[in-house]
């Protein structure tokens, strides 16, 4: 009988700031916040709720297709979806749930490695943590043991596959071009290891896949789902055989042949976010063509459960190191090999080669480092980093239980503290190599910037062991040239957007003292802190590694746009932030108040409860606001009221893409009937205003 197994790759780069644990605006995601805000608005909330309409259009059913297809979500992903995508994220592992019990057991999920690393590229003992942390974080979300596990761009050689067997992976998914003479009928190969092992290995149907990733497969759901079953049934033909295999079940035809048969296998697997963000209403035509398929009679199944019924037999010969990505084999991810997507404006990716090279002495100078000093506290650190991929995601006080258990030779809180400090250096130092910063045309791209500022992460746990190692990093980052001449080096965008001017607790507690002081009754929340905060005093402690830092405090300075705290640290050195020093989320709230605050100083009270009871918006009020500033100067030719109005101006130039038209009209009034003193008060407000610096008096000012 035929099977049909659809397989979404859904993965998207980390995108957190190391040091906050936060994404920050990603402008190129607009209107969205971010990138991983928008593929969940246009991909996985809808593959977990796809309709299936009529043909006028009315919705018929509302589908979660994960139930019916296999899938495997990237464990950073999950990270950020189990925080702030809850409803999906739930949604995800229900589908497990319920294909798990109608296929006996074995659900459609299936893991991947931590990070998406290209495993090839990595060290044994790299490429081991990563699988083990993937294991980990599958058997903690959906509650059992991984069957198979996805690889990172498919990026496999016989050690990585070594690795899987030896963690007790049953199987993979590779592209037809990664070994020689798939099996026939699309039914897994055998590839043997060394020491005795195998693995199983699925080859997915090239053609297939490559409809549905770049053709038109996705126009027609009922037209996509009749090509997947007459490929299936073309997969059927029987084999003539006189030896006996237990994997096969035998029959006779009608002439009385006795025949050996196995079941059929059709596999297409593409990139999950296919379904809706590459493709718009992909994962409409998916949930019409999972209905026709189911209709049809065919198996819709996934590779455990086909695997179960049909073990691997056929041996096959790994290509390696190769990928599905790259038809250099692993190129794209060390060196300028031609692989990219828009060679036009980004013509050279000589970059590759500097980034992977510095990235690797830098790992080595960090696990060196790691080891000679956790060795001091931590009996066995190797475990001991293999073991934390239980417990990465989870709250503070899980992880600290977990430090206690494995630093048994930490004899005070601050070598606790220091063994989680450790631990996190080590997870920095493996998400450093994310795929995605190589897989994009040029190393100023988002997803080159947060390897480099997991690198940076790195290095600031490490302390001043790590100067020397920091220091041949940028030398090699400087060969790093990028394809756009403002963006510099590698050196250059490390120095500009990796590595922070204050650090994290310096910027938290900044961010705290701001709200206080604008706010008092307004209770901020930090992702990656807490924050207690005194008459005088602010201490920050951080969620993942314990650390305590405290600080004197005070407002050094306030306008209407910004605010000036100043820090003085343990060693009395004093340290001055303003908004653009502070995490994002925090900058933008803290400047809301700003805009806030000074409403009441140009708005009576009735004008702002007629105004707030209203729909007005933010920026209505504040041009309303302006205009009455403005007005005022008429009347009330002192300084406070002029500051009231450059102020208002600070802010909409902040804010506002466009003075008002009538704030304009009413300062021209102003400026022609003023006398040439006040008409010098008024220069710099003119100017903001934007009038020409040269804008003659009117023949009716006083002289």
């Amino acid at each position: 009988m035929s099977s049909v197994v659809i397989h979404g790759h859904f993965y998207q780069p980390p995108r957190e700031d190391p040091f906050l644990d936060e994404v920050e605006a990603e402008p190129s995601a607009a209107p969205f916040h971010d990138w991983n805000q928008r593929i969940e608005r246009e991909c996985y909330r809808a593959v977990v709720a796809a309709r299936i309409t009529e043909a006028g259009g009315r919705i018929v059913r509302v589908v979660n297709t994960l139930e019916s297809i296999s899938f495997n979500f990237g464990p950073t992903l999950l990270e950020w979806m189990e925080r702030e995508a809850k409803a999906t994220y739930e949604l995800i592992l229900a589908a497990d749930r319920d294909s798990a019990a109608r296929l006996g057991g074995h659900g459609n999920a299936i893991a991947q490695p931590y990070h998406h690393t290209i495993l090839p590229l990595a060290t044994r003992r790299d490429k081991q943590t990563e699988v083990r942390w993937g294991i980990a974080d599958f058997r903690r979300r959906y509650g059992r043991e991984p069957e198979g596990m996805w690889l990172p761009e498919t990026a496999v050689d016989l050690e990585t596959l070594e690795v899987l067997a030896e963690a007790g992976i049953r199987f993979t998914i590779v592209a037809p071009h990664q070994v020689t003479r798939p099996p026939a009928g699309g039914r897994p190969g055998l590839c043997r290891l060394t020491g005795g092992k195998s693995i199983a290995v699925f080859v997915y149907r090239g053609d297939s896949s490559h409809a549905v990733a770049f053709g038109g497969a996705l126009h027609d759901g009922i037209g996509w789902a009749r090509a997947l079953i007459d490929g299936a049934r073309a997969l059927e033909a029987p084999t003539v055989t006189t030896a006996g295999d237990p994997s096969m079940a035998r029959r006779s035809t009608p002439s009385g042949t006795w025949v050996a048969v196995r079941d059929s296998l059709l596999t297409i697997a593409t990139d999950g976010e296919t379904y809706g963000h590459h493709h718009k209403f992909g994962e409409m035509a998916l949930a019409t063509a999972l209905d026709a398929l189911h209709e049809s009679g065919a198996r819709v199944e996934n590779f455990g459960s086909f695997l179960a019924r049909n073990p691997a037999v056929d041996e096959v010969e790994l290509v390696a190191p190769t990928s599905w990505s790259c038809v250099h084999g692993v190129g794209r991810w060390k060196e300028n090999c031609g692989c990219r997507f828009d060679g036009g404006r980004y013509p050279s990716q000589a970059w590759r080669a500097p980034l992977r090279n510095g990235l690797n002495a830098l790992a080595a100078a960090l696990h060196e480092l790691y080891e000679k000093e956790a060795v001091r506290f931590i009996p066995d650190p190797w475990a001991a980093r293999d073991d934390y991929g239980t417990v990465v995601a989870s709250d503070a006080t899980t992880l600290e239980r977990f430090v206690g258990s494995v630093a048994t030779g930490a004899r005070s809180d601050e070598e606790r503290v220091r063994a989680r400090e450790l631990l996190e250096l080590e997870r920095d130092a493996l998400r450093m190599f994310t795929s995605c910063g190589w897989f994009f045309d040029d190393i100023g791209g988002i997803e080159a910037r947060v390897d480099l500022r997991y690198a940076a992460r790195a290095i600031a746990l490490a302390g001043h062991a790590a100067a020397s190692a920091e220091a041949v990093f940028l030398d090699t980052l400087a060969d790093a040239v990028s394809n756009d001449r403002t963006a510099g080096t590698g050196r250059d965008i490390y120095l500009r957007s990796a590595r922070p001017a204050f650090p994290a607790s310096m910027r938290h507690a900044a961010s705290a003292v701001a709200a206080r002081h604008l706010s008092p009754d307004d209770h901020k929340r930090y992702t990656s802190a807490t924050v207690e905060i005194d008459d005088d005093w602010v201490r920050v402690t951080e969620r993942r590694t314990g650390r305590r830092s405290d600080f004197r405090w005070r407002v050094a300075a306030q306008t209407a746009t910004d605010i000036t705290v100043e820090l003085i640290d343990g060693d009395g050195a004093v340290h001055q932030l303003r908004l653009a020093d502070l995490p994002e989320r925090h900058r933008l709230a803290i400047r809301a108040v700003l805009r806030k605050l000074i409403l009441p100083r140009c708005l009576s009270k009735d004008e702002l409860e007629q105004l707030t009871s209203g729909s007005a918006t933010m920026g209505g009020l504040l041009r309303v606001a302006l205009i009455r500033a403005i007005e005022r100067l008429e009347i009330e030719e002192d300084a406070a009221s002029l500051h009231l109005a450059t102020d208002l101006v600070d802010v909409f130039e902040q804010f506002e893409a466009r003075i008002p038209f009538d704030a304009q009209s009413a300062f021209w009034r102003i400026w022609s009937n003023a006398s040439s003193a006040r008409q010098a008060d008024l220069s710099y407000l003119r100017e903001r205003l934007g009038f020409a610096v040269d804008s003659p008096q009117a023949d009716g000012a006083a002289g």
